[in-house]
Parts: C-alpha cells; sequence; structure tokens
C-alpha cells in the first residue's frame, strides 16, 4: 500500500504547541518582572525604616538637649528659641530642628514666717519640639516631603521648672 496524503481538513493541525510555549514564556517572564519589582520595593522599604529609626533616635537627641537647654542651659527664657543641630549629619545622615517656648503659670502660694507672708508660685513649663530629618539644610524641608528619599520624625516634649 501506498502512502498518500490526506486531504487539507483532515490533517492534524500543527502550531499550537508553538503558541502554548510563547504563552508561558510570557507568563514567566511577567512573573520574574513582578518578583524583581517586589525586591526592589522590599529593599527601599527595609532602607526606609533604618533611617526612619535613626530620625527617631537624632529627633530624642534633640528632645533631650533642648531640655537641658531650657532648664539648666542658655534658654532660660526660651520663647521662640530654636536652633539647628548639624553634629548629627556626619553620624546618624540627619540634621534636627529644636525649637522651645514656655508658658508661666500661677500656682497657689507659698507662706512664711509669723504672721505668714504669702507669694504666688510661678510655674514655667516648656514645650520643646525636635524634628529630624535627612534634608540638607533645616527640618523640617517643604520642598522634598512626599519625595521617596526623605525621612523626617518629630518629637514633642514638655517640662516644668518645678
Amino acid at each position: 500500500m501506498r502512502w498518500m496524503p490526506l486531504p487539507i481538513a483532515a490533517r492534524p493541525q500543527r502550531g499550537v504547541g508553538v503558541v502554548a510555549a510563547m504563552f508561558v514564556l510570557v507568563v514567566l517572564s511577567v512573573l520574574g518582572a513582578a518578583i524583581a519589582r517586589l525586591g526592589w520595593t522590599q529593599q527601599i522599604s527595609s532602607a526606609q525604616d533604618m533611617d526612619g529609626a535613626r530620625a527617631q533616635r537624632a529627633a530624642n537627641s534633640g528632645a533631650e538637649w533642648g531640655l537641658y537647654q531650657a532648664l539648666r542651659g542658655s534658654w532660660t527664657s526660651c520663647n521662640g528659641a530654636s536652633q539647628t543641630l548639624t553634629a548629627m549629619k556626619a553620624d546618624l545622615g540627619m540634621i534636627v530642628t529644636v525649637t522651645c517656648n514656655h508658658d508661666s503659670y500661677v500656682e497657689g502660694q507659698t507662706g512664711a514666717g509669723d504672721p505668714p507672708v504669702f507669694t504666688d508660685r510661678t510655674i514655667k513649663v516648656y514645650r520643646i519640639d525636635a524634628v529630624a530629618c535627612n534634608a540638607a539644610v533645616s527640618c523640617p524641608d517643604a520642598t522634598r516631603v512626599g519625595s521617596i528619599g526623605y525621612i523626617e520624625r518629630r518629637r514633642q516634649v514638655q517640662a516644668s521648672d518645678q
């Protein structure tokens, strides 16, 4: 028996394997791109977490420095006093802007002597605001807020002189 070609309508279809292979390649390349993007996003997120921790440490240090200046240092009347600390730029990559305000309150009276002489007891309440960021000049940096590499942390504390 001699082999005879089948009519075109009866022939099995060819080329389906090529289409399936192309589809698998496209799906695998999209999956690879998604995994690469996920790795990049995790790396950026991790770096921002580290910078955030550094900024929090810098803000805490700035608040402590401000409290010292208000209670024991040169800011005894600190209304509106402000200073930018740049010493942490080398170690932490952060600068800190510290501001101080205070309010005075009369809280009771104290008396001494016989008969007692009463005088008002005045208490100062200091509010220290320390803002740490990775800006070049001062914190907060309104031009960089919302950018991908900008980190800012704020620490506010209150203390009284009594």
